[in-house]
């Protein structure tokens, strides 16, 4: 099992409405692609909200081929889509990390 996590520092001015988006829009998308199994959405909760709330999320897919698969065909777009609705509002920055159970 192979998770991208996508963590991302949201502006507090628009953490609601990008959250909403992650759940109605963005995983839909992301999960039709037929790279990722599902994804889960986590707060962290010890991180310096001041400047806005941390989340991660983590897209699983069930093989290196399966992420690699999204790299090359579908995450530029993906990332695009994103800056063109949210602007310099939010940072993010991806790892990839293999379960190991």
């Amino acid at each position: 099992m192979i998770i991208y996590n996508v963590t991302t520092k949201v502006e507090h001015s628009i953490a609601a409405a990008w959250l909403a988006w992650i759940k109605e829009e963005h995983i839909p998308d992301l999960i039709h692609t037929g790279c990722f199994t599902h994804a889960v959405i986590l707060h962290l909760l010890e991180a310096d909200d001041n400047e806005g709330a941390t989340y991660a999320v983590q897209y699983h897919a069930e093989s290196k081929a399966l992420y690699d698969r999204y790299i090359e065909h579908y995450a530029e777009g993906m990332r695009k889509k994103a800056t063109n609705k949210w602007g310099d509002k939010f940072i993010a920055f991806h790892t990839v990390m293999q379960a190991v159970n």
